[in-house]
C-alpha cells in the first residue's frame, strides 16, 4: 500500500449525532464524545453516515456536527465525512464545506429510492467529488439500505477518478471485499463495514473497518485490530464472537440500535448523548435493563480480553 493511505488502516468509529435533551443537535456533546473516542485510541472517525441518522438531519445540522468534530480532533486522527444527500446541489455543497473544515476524505452512498443506472450513479459521485477537488473520495457500497450495490463494473469507471480511493464495503459477502481489493489494487483501500465481520473482513483483505458499534465498545475493535495485524486470527475471533454477542443484545430493545447504544456510552463513559430522532425509535422505559446488560456485557468482555 502506498504510503500516504496508511491513516486509512485501522478502526473508525462510524460517529454518533448527539443531542441535547429537546433533541436539538448538541455541540458540546459532540465534542465530548469525538474526544473519548480518540482518547480510546482509534485510527479515525467516520462522520455523518448511517450512525450519524444523517438521512433524518437537515443539511445546516450535519455541517454544525462536522464542525463540532473538526474543532475538537482536528490533526490527532483521520477523519471521513460522509456527504450524501438524496440530491446532487445539497450532497455537492455537504462536500464543498467538508473540505473546507480540512477532512481527509468525503464518502458517499449511491442515491435511494430510484434504482438508477451505473452512468447515473457514476455522475452523481464524479459530480460530488468534484465539489472538493483537494479530497479523497470513498464509496459507501450498503446495498441492503440503498437497494443498490456496487457492481464491478462501476467501481472500475469510478477509479477513473483520480480522487476515489476505495469503498466502505458493508455488504454482507466477504468475498466483495477480496475483489473490490483487487480491483482497486495496491493503490487503493477497503473498509469493512458489517461489524459481526470485522476479523473476517480483514482476512479477506480490508485495511480497516468503519462501524456503527465501535463507539460502544471500541475497545474490543481495538484489540481485534491488533490481534489481526500481527496475524492471530485465532485469536481475535472469540473477542469477535463476544462483540456478536453484543450486538445482538444491543439490537434485541424496542428502541433501535443508536439509542441503545447511547445510553450504554452513557452508563459506561458518563457521557449523556441524547435519543435518536424521528421517526427512529427511542427507548422504552422497559429497554433499560436489557440497556444495563449491554453495559455489563462490554465491561466483561473488556476485562477477559483487553486486560
Amino acid at each position: 500500500m502506498i504510503d500516504r493511505l496508511q491513516k486509512y488502516c485501522g478502526v473508525f468509529p462510524a460517529f454518533y449525532a448527539c443531542y441535547e435533551d429537546d433533541g436539538s443537535v448538541s455541540v458540546a456533546r459532540t465534542k465530548r464524545l469525538a474526544r473519548l473516542l480518540v482518547n480510546k485510541g482509534v485510527q479515525g472517525l467516520y462522520v455523518g453516515g448511517s450512525s450519524g441518522e444523517c438521512i433524518y438531519l437537515e443539511k445546516e445540522e450535519r455541517m454544525q456536527i462536522l464542525e463540532a468534530v473538526m474543532e475538537e480532533v482536528r490533526g490527532e486522527c483521520t477523519i471521513i465525512a460522509h456527504v450524501a444527500c438524496n440530491n446532487t446541489r445539497e450532497s455537492r455543497q455537504l462536500a464543498a464545506h467538508a473540505e473546507s473544515l480540512g477532512v481527509d476524505a468525503i464518502a458517499s452512498i449511491p442515491p435511494i429510492y430510484f434504482h438508477l443506472p451505473d452512468h447515473a450513479i457514476a455522475k452523481y459521485w464524479n459530480d460530488i467529488s468534484d465539489a472538493a477537488p483537494n479530497t479523497d473520495f470513498v464509496i459507501y457500497n450498503i446495498p441492503q439500505l440503498a437497494g443498490v450495490a456496487l457492481s464491478p463494473a462501476l467501481f472500475r469507471e469510478m477509479r477513473k477518478n483520480p480522487r476515489v480511493i476505495g469503498v466502505k464495503n458493508s455488504s454482507m459477502p466477504t468475498m466483495d471485499i477480496e475483489r473490490f481489493k483487487r480491483i482497486g489494487g495496491e493503490d487503493s483501500i477497503v473498509f469493512n463495514g458489517p461489524d459481526e465481520q470485522f476479523v473476517a473482513g480483514r482476512a479477506a483483505g480490508a485495511d480497516g473497518g468503519i462501524g456503527g458499534t465501535y463507539g460502544a465498545m471500541p475497545e474490543l475493535y481495538l484489540r481485534m485490530d491488533a490481534l489481526v495485524r500481527e496475524g492471530k486470527i485465532p485469536e481475535a475471533q472469540p473477542v469477535q464472537a463476544a462483540a456478536n454477542d453484543i450486538i445482538a443484545a444491543l439490537c434485541s430493545c424496542h428502541g433501535s440500535m443508536y439509542a441503545v447504544i447511547k445510553k450504554v456510552i452513557e452508563l459506561r463513559e458518563g457521557l449523556p448523548l441524547g435519543s435518536v430522532r424521528l421517526p427512529m425509535a427511542g427507548l422504552a422505559e422497559s429497554d433499560l435493563p436489557q440497556v444495563r446488560k449491554c453495559a455489563e456485557m462490554i465491561d466483561e468482555a473488556i476485562a477477559r480480553y483487553c486486560r
